[in-house]
């Protein structure tokens, strides 16, 4: 029985049992602050167990994509290593929410194992809770009385608290539950040893395939138990050992779950499995963790370095290094099985057909990336263990191999700990501390030596206060590189300069001696905390006093660029979500860069929010606030965001304009009114996951507009009609509209025939009238018989979809009594619900409309709307 039957027959058999069959849910949790994924069937199902919700259905089935690598359910280390345990896993489960209960789920379990899929009954074993005295819980005599029914005496087994009983958390529903096994060893080995000797005993071969779970308590904040007023059936079958037995294998990887993907990596890799247990590690390994890679990257989840992100790149990075060692693979491979996992698992799941291009582009990137590190990376660290003295490596020498090789720590350790050994881990935070302290030239820089004028310790930056200053250099020297030819460094007692960092340029300006000799600074930066000046020619006397003047107009451009990258920041959070953080920024005076995580291209519509959203705020000129040496603590408590991978200090320096606050060391406009005007100039993908905008303000934005000028002057010379351009358009844009409003009229009569149908199809789900339906009409037909319905139903909530002209449209109404009443928001709703037609849009919180380039997700579409009512 191939697996994609054997999945069909557990729905099929569940849905002839009036099971409501529902698809899984993302393996990746967004909305969840407890969990990063889905690491039990039950989980999409946990509002409905705690009582903050009523399902749809009072029974359910379903196959949930799991994923169990951290926190308490940590598999990854002994993934590949044995031939049942997975990071990514399908649970096939049946729930009943106060509908059925033991008897009934024991009975249809026991029916589908034995009479639908066949497995022997003399290789079933069962258990049920025990009780516990402690609890004041007895035996699960009820659930022994149903199973012995089914299964002779000697069969059932007593479990303990800790394997027959099962909690949500340390509050809320639970009770005990009753595991089915199987014994799967030969006949001989049955005969030599009872299964029941080796049940829960991590017994390869005598497994655990099905736990049922019978929810008939409460447990209450004091840790007392009282019976739920509702008992409900919770249960959850591992697919992939379900797959091993019927298919009569010893080894879930030599179900056709993944005896596909193996043979497509033995032929990428030209190897062989099952004829050298290190290589047959390394394919289990890269079959297990590219399908959890997958399906991560298909729920929205790319490779990172936090999170949830960070498990994702973790999974990924051990399966490159396996092939890497054990399959000699020096180039990107993984990204090529892609095609066989949607192939295998698409019609299951269809998300990986969708994002089959983005899963191989994100694969092969990372993989490409992380394999430049390897090679070298690897060798060194064997060299550290062959050569250690002790079980434990110097965790300056990881530091080592993670400054210069960019080698992962967290690999690094994984490695020490299969060898047997470790390293020093806070010998290795001071090594990193040390790094972060020290800047390097960029490039390839030949250095002198230091020339000290005087012994300064500490140079003053004063450049946030005053663009000039007396100053006196303290020490100088002459550099080379190939880049910029012979450069002298020149470092002042106290400098107005600002040195690059935080993405912002460095400046430029002068410096004047007395005797009127001028010596221009082409670029500042910090290295070894010194501010240091770059001049192309070194003063004919380093000794005397000079005046330091920044150039003006470019710092004043500067930091109007820089400012608006604060106001970009905000503004894509509250546009595109608060996902949406700071990977990078380049601020130079003619135009700035802001490098951003999002997982798809931001539409025109959206750009066009951003830049409004962005000039709405230089429009109300507000007024910078700078908090300097404020604790750092203080600082994010009252909201500034820090940028992941930037080390501060204990205090920080906040700079706040209305709404919009971050802690940054770089120079700002005194009023947002200084940066004039943004104007987005692109939008692209830079990296997996990461995009980028360019954008210009001030006299880069005037520049701008002259040239639209231009453009406009070409475009009366167009129009024959130089005199009155504006006439000529006016009049092909009446002739337009006249067109339009003929088609607008047919669409409004169109839809006049159809509200008084649609009125007759609205469904009251908690007080509100709602709907959801695709119609015959164009954006405007929708908009218009939305509105028509909205005057004449209260408590309206819709959703239209729509096909039109190969494009599909969505259009969201709510009730204006409602929007507050009931949280709801039309332009969240469409954004979040445009996914489905891979597009986006946005509006008012009462009216809202989206367009995306698959109308085949229109349908997907509608029938999430429900669930923002439920």
């Amino acid at each position: 029985m191939k697996s994609s039957e054997i999945r069909s027959k557990f729905l099929d058999f569940f849905q002839s049992k009036s099971h409501e069959i529902v698809p899984s849910a993302p393996m990746v949790i967004k909305d969840d602050p407890t969990l990063m994924f889905t690491n039990a069937g039950m989980n999409q199902f946990k509002e409905y167990f705690l009582g903050n919700s009523t399902p749809k259905s009072e029974r359910i089935a379903d196959t949930q994509k799991c994923l169990r690598v951290s926190g308490k359910h940590n598999d990854l280390e002994e993934v590949g290593m044995d031939t049942y345990h997975h990071t990514m896993f399908e649970m096939l489960g049946n729930w009943s929410f106060g509908n059925y209960f033991k008897k009934e789920a024991i009975g249809w379990a026991w029916e589908l194992l034995t009479e639908v899929l066949g497995i022997d009954k003399d290789k079933l074993y069962v258990t049920i809770f025990e009780g516990d005295k402690a609890e004041g819980l007895e035996r699960d005599q009820e659930a022994y009385d149903h199973w012995k029914q089914l299964i002779a005496e000697d069969r059932i087994l007593n479990g303990s608290k800790h394997d027959n009983f099962w909690e949500m958390g340390d509050q809320g529903p639970c009770g005990p539950c009753s595991e089915i096994h199987v014994d799967i060893r030969s006949a001989e080995d049955r005969a030599k040893i009872p299964g029941a000797d080796l049940v829960n005993q991590d017994h390869p071969q005598v497994v655990e395939i099905w736990n049922l779970v019978f929810m008939q308590f409460n447990r209450k904040a004091d840790g007392s138990l009282e019976k739920l007023p509702a008992r409900h059936v919770d249960t959850g079958m591992g697919f992939e050992r379900l797959c091993m037995v019927l298919q009569d294998k010893q080894s879930n990887y030599d179900t056709d779950v993944f005896t596909p993907l193996i043979r497509e990596i033995e032929t990428v890799t030209k190897t062989s499995y099952g004829k050298d247990e290190k290589v047959d590690i390394a394919i289990r390994v890269i079959a297990d963790h590219v399908r959890a890679v997958a399906f991560s990257i298909a729920d929205g989840q790319l490779p990172s370095n936090t999170g949830a992100g960070y498990v994702i790149r973790r999974i990924l990075r051990r399966a490159i290094r396996y092939g890497f060692t054990f399959l000699d693979k020096k180039e990107p491979f993984i990204f090529r099985l892609t095609d066989t996992l949607v192939k295998q698992m698409g019609t299951a799941f269809p998300e990986l057909v969708s994002e089959k291009n983005l899963i191989t582009n994100v694969i092969r990137e990372e993989e490409q990336s992380f394999l430049r590190t390897l090679d070298q990376g690897l060798v060194l660290l064997e060299n550290m263990i062959t050569t250690a003295k002790g079980n434990e490596i110097s965790g300056q020498k990881v530091f080592e191999l993670y400054d210069t090789y960019g080698f992962p720590k967290d690999l690094t350790g994984l490695i020490l700990r299969e060898r047997g050994y470790s390293y020093n881990e806070s010998e290795f935070d001071s090594e990193l501390q040390k790094q972060k302290e020290r800047s390097r030239a960029a490039g390839k820089v030949e250095t002198g030596d230091w020339n000290v004028l005087a012994d300064d310790s500490e140079e003053e930056f004063i450049g946030y206060d005053s663009l000039e200053a007396n100053v006196k250099i303290t020490r100088y020297r002459k550099v080379e590189s190939k880049k910029e030819g012979e450069l002298f460094q020149l470092v002042f007692n106290l400098t107005p300069f600002y040195p690059e960092g935080g993405g912002q340029v460095g400046d430029k300006g002068y410096l004047e001696a007395a005797n009127g000799e001028v010596t221009y600074v082409v670029d500042t930066k910090k290295e070894n905390n010194l501010i240091i000046h770059f001049v192309k020619n070194l003063p004919r006397n380093p000794e005397v006093n000079f005046k330091a003047v920044v150039d003006a107009k470019q710092r004043a451009r500067t930091a109007a660029n820089h400012s608006a990258t604060h106001l970009l920041h905000q503004a894509l959070r509250n546009i595109l979500g608060p996902h949406v953080t700071q990977k990078g920024s380049m601020v130079h005076s003619r135009y700035l860069r802001f490098d951003f995580s999002h997982f798809s291209k931001v539409t025109e519509e959206e750009l066009h929010q951003v830049e409004d959203f962005v000039n709405a705020r230089i429009r109300e000129s507000i007024a910078l606030e700078e908090r300097r040496n404020i604790p750092y603590k203080q600082a994010i408590e009252e909201g500034a965001l820090a940028l992941f991978g930037e080390k501060y200090g204990d205090t920080v320096r906040a700079i706040k304009f209305g709404n919009s606050m971050e802690l940054c060391g770089g120079t700002h406009v005194t009023n947002t009114s200084d940066v004039w005007h943004f104007i987005i100039t692109s939008e692209s993908a830079v990296a997996s996951g990461i995009r980028r905008i360019e954008a210009i303000t001030g006299d880069a934005a005037k520049t701008y507009f002259m040239e639209r000028s231009e453009a406009f002057r070409k475009v009366q010379k167009v129009l024959n009609n130089s005199k009155d351009p504006v006439s000529a358009i006016e009049k092909i844009q009446e002739e337009n509209t006249a067109l339009q409003k003929q088609i607008q009229q047919l669409q409004k009569d169109k839809a006049k025939g159809l509200k008084g149908e649609l009125k007759n199809e609205l469904e009251e789900i908690n007080g509100v009238q709602f709907l959801a339906k695709e119609v015959p009409l164009d954006a405007a037909g929708m908009k218009d018989l939305a509105f028509e319905l909205g005057a004449e139903v209260e408590n309206l909530f819709l959703l239209f979809g729509s096909n039109h002209e190969d494009k599909a449209l969505l259009t969201c109404y709510i009730s204006k009594e409602i929007v507050a009443e009931k949280d709801l928001n039309a332009g969240t709703i469409v954004r979040e619900l445009g996914k489905h037609i891979q597009g986006g849009g946005g509006g008012q919180p009462f009216f809202a409309t989206a367009g995306g380039k698959n109308p085949a997700g229109i349908n997907a579409a509608l029938e999430a709307a429900r669930a923002y009512l439920s």
